[in-house]
């Protein structure tokens, strides 16, 4: 028997169904996005959906000739997405390269803004829970064959299960990645609001899937095979840890882009690889390469007196830039059990005279640096105020107090080599830390002496080291200065395997998800993570991932500013120098555009050969 009451609801449930398409839709339900050309952190795209170029190039350049540049060290692999070799320059791991294409790509003059390049159009929700792609059907693999969805999701997932570990977190919000038809892919992610993470995916590099599962080719393996791509140039002859060629490709599908107007004007590009840089220097005024970026104040004023420089046939020029300078310094691993005392980090510091070796080594044209995120407007300055201020507060008693007291400032001293008053700082510092002058002046604690090896992959810094290790000496303190081959280098930092080492913490004008790859918790214990340091601090996660869900620009940039005093203050490293020029010299048969975008001068993909110039005016 019917049941009335039964009948009654699927009575009612029918007509609502029947009714459904005829309702008007919810006030509260969200439009579906429109398809764009290009997409902006914060704030408005620079360049309109019909821009014609790109305002640092020069959309008039001529095609041909080669540009040959130099490399130090040297290379084992065509692979730079994995943690194993060393990859060969012009190869990159996180951005287009010569070989491949992204699904977009930066405009080098806006703060972080990426425009279509293998993507025609990319969607984006109003609370950042996806992110999908349109590609363009002319996109094509070297070989021919188009390049698909499925290559994308192909390339997501096999770089979260082979790839280098940078991957995991800095795709570590994405849930998945699907092709919902052969040019359309979409990636789901695990939170909302994570503005950075639409354009993180927009960056991703794509490989062929094709490619990688044919022959049982090996993804986690390093490889010599010159790899199939998708970008301006193929991979032509190669000499293992001496020289890369690239030869540009006459059907490259992206050439005629908008966005490539006046880029990759060289027919070929040629890497040579250097042992030592003054060897470099001298083949250089040879004329073995064509643009020298020199990053050594005293070759740059003693060295280039070279005849090529001095008749004209060199061109030397010093040219400003907006480029963050980001952090250079003497990091500690703190996972050392020597370096975990901040007060002793802290100490050490007072032993490294930047004024005395400026002068001496530098004819003192560094600036010290004295934020992570220097030469930006993101440094901290002053005293926290503000929107900073209410960040830092909620962290009171579990971050250094004298985050809310003093100004950081690096140790400091009159450039005349006296340092006696900040050495006996540092040693009331050590007395504090319980590390104690012993009958040897040597400082002891629990039985063990002070010292340590600073570790570095190149001999370049070996005059600034060894002023600092003799101060350290006056101190009681034993440091060793040993530089190792790159590839060993290399391995010992994936590892971790060092006390203190020099390096650099480069920044963006943007920082957002690979800040977890430098200070996470997560990432202090993950072989081959940039968290040398070894930091494990809740509130600077915290501030990472508030960073990183800014809605606005002001946001972004008081956190970034809260997070740089954190680092500063726990005395991390022993912060060293920075110079917001390039220093280029280049043979006259270079050219390069008029203006410059301001973060990087773009060499092998913007700039031309006067000879190919010459050569279609004939």
């Amino acid at each position: 028997m019917i049941n009335p009451a039964r009948l009654f609801f699927a009575l009612c449930l029918a007509a609502l169904v029947l009714l459904c398409p005829l309702m008007a839709p919810s006030a509260h339900a969200e439009e579906a996005p429109k398809p764009v050309h290009g997409i902006a952190l914060h704030g408005n795209l620079k360049y309109p959906a019909d821009f014609k170029h790109l305002a640092y190039v020069n959309p008039d350049a001529p095609k041909g000739g080669t540009l040959k540049l130099n490399v130090i060290g040297s290379f084992d692999s065509l692979n730079p997405f994995i943690i194993k070799g060393s990859p060969a320059a012009g190869l990159n791991f996180l951005r287009s390269g010569f070989v491949y294409e992204s699904l977009m790509q930066n405009s080098w003059d806006e703060p972080f803004s990426l425009y279509g390049v293998v993507a025609e159009t990319i969607e984006v929700p109003e609370d950042k829970s996806w992110v999908a792609f349109n590609l363009r059907p002319e996109a094509k693999w070297a070989d021919g064959k188009p390049i698909t969805a499925q290559d994308v999701v192909w390339t997501f997932n096999t770089l979260m299960e082979k790839g280098n570990p940078f991957f995991k977190a800095y795709y570590g919000d994405v849930k998945n990645a699907e092709a919902l038809s052969e040019r359309r892919v979409k990636f789901t992610f695990k939170v909302s609001g994570n503005a950075e993470l639409p354009l993180i995916m927009a960056e991703m590099v794509i490989l062929p899937k094709h490619y990688w599962t044919a022959e049982n080719r090996d993804f986690g393996k390093t490889s010599l095979s010159p790899p199939l791509g998708s970008g301006p140039y193929k991979i032509g002859h190669v000499e293992p840890g001496r020289k890369i060629e690239y030869i540009r490709r006459d059907d490259w599908w992206g050439k005629d882009l908008p966005f490539f107007k006046g880029f990759y004007n060289f027919d070929r590009i040629e890497y040579d690889y250097y042992r030592d840089t003054n060897v470099a220097l001298e083949a250089f005024f040879a004329g073995a390469f064509d643009v020298q970026e020199e990053n050594t104040a005293k070759l740059w004023e003693t060295a280039y007196n070279a005849p090529p420089v001095l008749d004209g046939r060199i061109i030397k020029e010093e040219i400003e830039n907006q480029r963050p300078a980001g952090m250079q310094g003497f990091i500690y691993n703190i996972r050392r059990p020597i370096f975990a005392d901040p007060k002793l980090r802290e100490a050490l510091a007072y032993a490294f005279d930047f004024e005395w070796s400026n002068k001496q080594f530098a004819f003192g044209t560094y600036t010290r640096t004295d934020s992570y995120f220097e030469n930006s407007e993101m440094a901290a300055t002053g005293l926290p105020e503000s929107a900073e201020l209410e960040i830092l507060e909620r962290f009171r008693g579990r971050i250094p107090e004298a985050v809310f007291t003093k100004t950081y400032a690096p140790p400091k001293t009159d450039g005349t080599g006296n340092l006696r008053a900040n050495l006996r700082t540092a040693s009331r510092l050590l007395d504090e830390a319980g590390w104690l002058a012993g009958p040897d002046g040597m400082r002891m604690k629990d039985g063990k002496a002070l010292e340590f090896e600073i570790l570095d992959g190149s001999p370049i810094f070996e005059r600034w080291v060894i002023p600092f290790t003799q101060n350290l000496k006056r101190l009681g303190v034993k440091a060793n200065f040993r530089s190792v081959d790159s590839a060993q280098y290399q391995n010992r930092m994936n590892d971790f395997d060092f006390d203190m080492t020099i390096g650099v913490f480069g920044q963006s004008d943007s920082p957002g998800n690979e800040q977890r790859d430098f200070w996470g918790s997560e990432k202090a214990d993950m072989q081959g993570s940039r968290n040398y340091i070894g930091i494990k601090d809740p509130a600077v996660d915290q501030i990472i991932e508030e960073l990183i869900q800014a809605t606005s620009r002001e946001d972004l940039v008081a956190h970034v500013r809260a997070l740089d005093r954190i680092l500063l203050w726990n005395h991390y490293v022993i912060p060293m120098w920075h110079y917001p020029k390039w220093r280029i010299a280049h043979w006259a048969h270079i050219a390069r555009p008029e203006t410059l975008s301001g973060i990087s001068p773009l060499i092998s993909s913007t700039w031309w050969s006067k000879d190919a110039e010459q050569n279609a005016g004939q």
